[in-house]
């Protein structure tokens, strides 16, 4: 049974922003308030439908005591008692712990790893697959960094993805993915074994990142990259050095302005990051194994071409369906990713 008072006390605060925006907020609250209004609406639905169907429940037995109506209540009462667990269970979910970021629109990093031209072949097959779930979503794809390979491979990705839900579904996909497939640059039909490493990374905002200009150092340079479109005869490309850290950035979009806040953007975002990671290490130190950490140690999926074959290791799910994934169909994946994650939530709540 889902605690009441804790379903009544949710109510309670969704009514009270409801009231206050209706009102009208201060200009500085209005957009935290919008934001707890949003992701406490779709719970207090859920609250409401619940509450219906306890309702509908207690009528249902009451009417047993009555001859006339007894067979309809006999009718009604399975499919009552079957469906208020299934709500139960959505309502857990839906009280989960919110992360912060799930709403934010996300930094994409792609590089190769082990497997030399192979490797940097199958992260321009990843930026593809990618590139093409977006758009199923109705994301926009923002290439910011490119560096490509003699080959068309990818050196290093850096993108910008945005629309609803962006990083709470594109946070699983930060790990090691490790393909398994004849190169094209085999002459003896040998499979061979190569990884790239994925990074997503929450959007962080302006103000909850501060870098001093002490802490970093900008260079100016010239234009390349994306096949060459970008080349063009000004020093326009820019390199941001985080002096504390050591994190370097890129952009080489025509606008060396354009480039220098996109540089911006994206150092904003690997710092948050970084505190992300270096938070939850410290709320989670009694917990090895977790979905989505982003770990880039850690090889999260294998792409077996031969097979036709994608294993995601982290909940052992195997799929033969892999040219249908590679073309941008990671629903069923990362569905399966957001289950899994929250049954270890659940899980760890309830223990």
């Amino acid at each position: 049974m889902v605690p009441m008072d804790k379903l009544a006390q949710i109510t309670r605060r969704f009514e009270f922003l409801e009231a206050k925006l209706s009102a009208g907020a201060a200009p500085a609250e209005i957009a935290a308030l919008s934001r707890e209004y949003g992701d406490l609406k779709p719970v207090v639905t859920e609250i409401a439908a619940y509450r219906r169907a306890l309702d509908d429940l207690a009528e249902a037995e009451a009417m047993l005591a009555d001859p006339e109506m007894r067979a309809l209540a006999e009718d009604e009462l399975p499919a009552l008692k079957a469906r208020i667990p299934q709500m139960e269970q959505a309502l857990r979910i839906a009280l989960l712990p919110k992360d912060a970021a799930d709403a934010r629109p996300a930094i994409l990093e792609i590089r190769p790893g082990t497997g030399g031209d192979e490797a940097a072949l199958f992260a321009a097959d990843l930026l593809r697959m990618y590139q093409r779930y977006a758009e199923s979503q109705g994301w926009t794809f923002q290439i910011i960094d490119l560096v490509e390979s003699d080959l068309g491979g990818i050196r290093e990705l850096t993108a910008l993805v945005q629309g609803e839900g962006v990083f709470a579904r594109l946070k699983y996909e930060s790990g090691v993915h490790r393909v398994q497939r004849v190169p094209e640059t085999e002459a003896g039909g040998r499979i061979h074994t190569s990884a790239a490493t994925v990074a997503v990374l929450p959007e962080a905002e302006e103000v909850e990142i501060d870098i001093p200009a002490a802490d970093i150092r900008i260079d100016t340079m010239r234009a390349s990259g994306a096949g060459g479109q970008h080349v063009n005869t000004t020093d326009s490309a820019v390199r941001i050095t985080h002096i504390p850290t050591g994190i370097v950035v890129t952009s080489s979009e025509k606008s060396q302005h354009q480039n220098r806040a996109i540089a911006m953007q994206v150092l904003r975002a690997r710092l948050y990051e970084a505190e992300r990671e270096r938070t939850d290490a410290a709320r989670a130190a009694d917990r090895k194994a977790q979905v989505g950490t982003g770990d880039r140690s850690e090889r999260i999926r294998t792409y077996n071409f031969p097979q036709g074959r994608l294993t995601d290791h982290r909940i052992n799910l195997t799929l033969y369906s892999l040219s249908q994934i590679m073309a941008g169909d990671l629903t069923g994946i990362i569905d399966a990713l957001i289950a899994h994650d929250q049954a270890a939530k659940l899980a760890e709540m309830e223990a």
